[in-house]
């Protein structure tokens, strides 16, 4: 299924879509000239969204999941590219086990597990899942609706080395975003490689780290490209040492929003963009905020009620919010089953595999639409027809808009990139 795409057909978006696709081999060269310099992450999702008159990611999720939701066709893409990244990560690979998330027994999840499996297998590795749960103590098999069966396994941890019974792999696939802080049973690994690394967990990133580099690699693929940087990248802010409970840092948290607001502004009126903008609220670190707030106005910060501020108060698992990133918020003009809709664009190694539109019905454009009640509509990137076609006019071609947000997610991929080279606590610093 290919979702119906209602943007409007003139304005900065299609002329951000002709740009790409006449600079089509620029930007190729582009990425692999970076990607000369820099590692990929092993993995990731970009949460997307589409205004008519900008496009930029909203998120960068280093431990993907929803591999389930993807449609068949990008298996054979996915093989390809899990044999690319396991070969230049440990070439002599026999033996992967992934790591889960903890205490979850919910069967979208456990089906994602299940497809990571069968793309590590046909990578040719023998694929486990190895749970660090304390509650998992022995091997439990799931049995899942489609007939699909996941077993989950409890991980051993013998010297430096960490596998399951019989099973000593080579490469660990972290499948788990370590919202609640590092185990130590995942530290000090001798000869094993684990993926993505520690200093990528949920409680360790901030992101507003993420998005500082990617505002630079905006502004370098802007300069390339010749466009405004702003077409493609959220402006955002931190904001430190915020309560919401208790109340503290609220006047600074109102100052911020507002100065924010005010150079979002300043392009909605340079642009001749007559909608009212927002933006959105979210705890800095951790793996999502309970309750990314969408905000028109800074005055709307002092009327929060205790409901509201409990929900910005903590993240996953009930993780104490002590930093906000402020993000420009992107309203999304896509549509799927009438519908809002966001794209999701799954990459492995340096290679774009596919992705889904999140669908939300009662959620509306300025929304969160990453909450319960989403549904998600795969699409295929690289299928039969699915191939960019240049000279097609912009906004009526499907495959030209799906590689238009490859380029992007790809840019907050190296983003990424910029962030785990800059973070790494094993990193040689030179003077």
């Amino acid at each position: 299924m290919v979702p119906h795409l209602i943007t409007a057909l003139t304005g900065p978006i299609n002329e951000l879509e002709q740009r790409m696709l006449d600079a089509m081999p620029a930007i190729e060269r582009w990425f692999r000239l970076e990607w000369m310099e820099h590692t990929p992450p092993f993995y990731t999702s970009a949460h997307l969204r589409n205004a008519g008159f900008k496009l930029a990611p909203v998120n960068t999720n280093l431990f993907p999941r929803g591999w389930n939701f993807l449609s068949e066709d990008m298996l054979p893409l996915a093989v390809q590219a899990a044999i690319a990244a396991i070969e230049k990560i440990c070439p002599e690979a026999r033996n992967l086990l992934i790591i889960p998330e903890n205490h979850t027994r919910n069967l979208s999840y456990l089906a994602n597990l299940v497809q990571l499996q069968r793309i590590f297998q046909r990578a040719g590795l023998n694929v486990r899942v190895g749970s660090i749960d304390p509650g998992v103590k022995k091997a439990t098999r799931i049995e899942l609706p489609n007939g699909d069966t996941v077993v989950l396994e409890p991980v051993m941890r013998t010297g430096g080395r960490l596998g399951l019974k019989h099973f000593d792999p080579c490469t660990i696939l972290l499948n788990n975003e370590l919202a609640t802080g590092t185990p130590g049973i995942l530290e000090d690994l001798y000869g094993q490689y684990l993926l993505p690394p520690l200093h990528a967990g949920a409680t360790v990133r901030c992101k507003s780290k993420h998005f500082r580099c990617y505002e630079e690699v905006g502004k370098r693929f802007g300069k390339m490209l010749g466009i405004d940087p702003w077409l493609i990248h959220p402006i955002s802010a931190p904001c430190e040492d915020v309560d919401f409970v208790q109340g503290a840092g609220m006047e600074r948290l109102q100052t911020e929003v507002d100065a924010l607001l005010t150079k979002v502004r300043r392009k909605y009126k340079e642009y001749g963009i007559h909608e009212k903008p927002f933006v959105i609220l979210k705890a800095d670190q951790g793996a999502y905020s309970m309750g990314a707030m969408p905000v028109h106005d800074a005055k709307e910060l002092e009327a929060l009620n205790r409901k509201a501020r409990s929900k910005m108060a903590v993240t996953k698992d009930g993780m104490p919010v002590q930093a906000v990133l402020i993000q420009e918020g992107v309203p999304t003009q896509e549509r799927v089953h009438e519908s809002a809709a966001e794209p999701v664009v799954y990459t492995m190694d340096r290679y774009v595999i596919g992705g889904v539109y999140r669908v939300h019905p009662e959620r509306g454009t300025n929304e969160n639409l990453n909450a319960p009640g989403a549904s998600f509509v795969p699409l295929a990137f690289t299928h039969g027809t699915q191939m960019p076609q240049p000279g097609v006019r912009p906004g009526t071609s499907a495959p030209n808009r799906f590689y238009m947000y490859g380029v992007v997610a790809r840019l907050a991929m190296l983003a990424a990139s910029y962030e785990l080279e800059a973070t790494d606590p094993n990193a040689e610093v030179y003077d």
